[in-house]
């Protein structure tokens, strides 16, 4: 964005900073139209101590030109309620191009070419913004992989104890490799890259639901020859051995605490309380305990969770409350995380 001020005043450091702080608060709403197209002009003068201070903002867009005045005792004042009332005109600039072409068009007399009609996102005065790549699934991916597994392995235990899946038809690693598959492949649309984590889990829950209606549907056969014991694939204690000599001893003084990762008491108690929301949860519907694990457990937002589930944010709030409200009511089993977990997830 190009930007010209005028000084009829004397210049000061506040009034340089607030005008900086309010042009990258304007610039952000501006990342839909090309930076070089839009020009912003302003005009800071004082014509009379009656008056005060007065500022004139003068934007010009690709798609239009908007102008905004005011006049303050104080010059950040002016500022401040001119930039106001120039970003109230910017917003409803912006929704009355995401619907300009839908409006119908008049046409001369006589012609019977229509006129093209497309949104502004897609003309030249727009800048595209960045969508998810390969490269940017991938790097989530390697970052993030534990806590989807976590997820989708959660989710794979309550569907089973559910009885909405037949036990070991899905296992997390095909759930995962779908969805990671689904997320890079070309035919899919792609969303902007800073919707990727909805994205995957969006993806991930599409996942699970596809390939537990597709096992569903087959008769697992039983091999009565087989044996249900696991193999022991190491046979022995060379790996082990390896690294360790049965002379070697362990001091105090060769460990180094990683404070980073959590106790066995703390991953115990949280496993456990998961499992108790879980429980607590049976008697609820499968939209608000999915809604309720996304916003509490997951810490997603109201919007986030719309997009992953296809639902209104006002469905997804009432679901939440109605989870929040079924967990109020669990066995006193789970009374005990109650009271933690409400804390932490608090009110919308």
């Amino acid at each position: 964005m190009n930007v010209h001020f005028t000084y009829k005043v004397t210049k000061s450091p506040d009034i340089d900073q607030d005008i900086n702080r309010q042009v990258e608060k304007l610039n952000k709403r501006l990342q839909v139209f090309r930076p070089e197209l839009v020009h912003l002009k302003g005009i800071i003068e004082q014509n009379s101590p009656r008056e005060g201070f007065v500022v004139s903002l003068n934007l010009r867009l690709p798609s239009g030109q908007m102008a905004s005045q005011e006049s303050a005792p104080v010059a950040v004042s002016a500022l401040k309620a001119a930039f106001d009332d120039l970003i109230e005109q910017l917003t409803k600039h912006k929704d009355m191009l995401r619907s300009s072409y839908k409006w119908p068009r008049r046409r001369r007399a006589g012609t019977t070419r229509p006129e093209p009609q497309v949104p502004f996102e897609q003309t030249l005065a727009a800048a595209p913004l960045p969508t998810v790549s390969a490269e940017d699934v991938s790097s989530y991916v390697n970052a993030n992989l534990g806590r989807l597994e976590r997820f989708v392995e959660r989710e794979i235990a309550y569907r089973e104890a559910a009885d909405m899946l037949q036990p070991d038809a899905v296992t997390r690693e095909e759930v995962i490799d779908e969805a990671v598959a689904r997320a890079m492949s070309d035919g899919i649309e792609k969303p902007e890259r800073l919707a990727l984590e909805p994205w995957l889990y969006r993806l991930a829950l599409r996942s699970l639901d596809d390939l537990g209606a597709r096992d569903s549907g087959e008769s697992a056969a039983v091999d009565i020859n087989s044996s249900t014991r696991k193999p022991n694939v190491r046979g022995s204690d060379e790996p082990q051995l390896q690294y360790h000599q049965p002379d070697e001893l362990q001091t105090a003084e060769s460990t180094i605490a990683d404070d980073r990762t959590a106790n066995p008491e703390q991953i115990a108690s949280s496993d456990e309380m998961v499992a108790m929301v879980y429980l607590a949860l049976r008697q609820a519907k499968d939209i608000d305990r999915e809604a309720f694990v996304l916003y509490a457990l997951e810490s997603f937002s109201v919007e986030e969770i719309a997009a992953i589930t296809d639902r209104k944010p006002d469905d997804v709030k009432a679901s939440i409350a109605a989870a929040r409200e079924q967990l109020r009511k669990s066995p006193p089993i789970a009374n005990q995380f109650r009271d933690r977990l409400l804390q932490k997830t608090g009110t919308l």
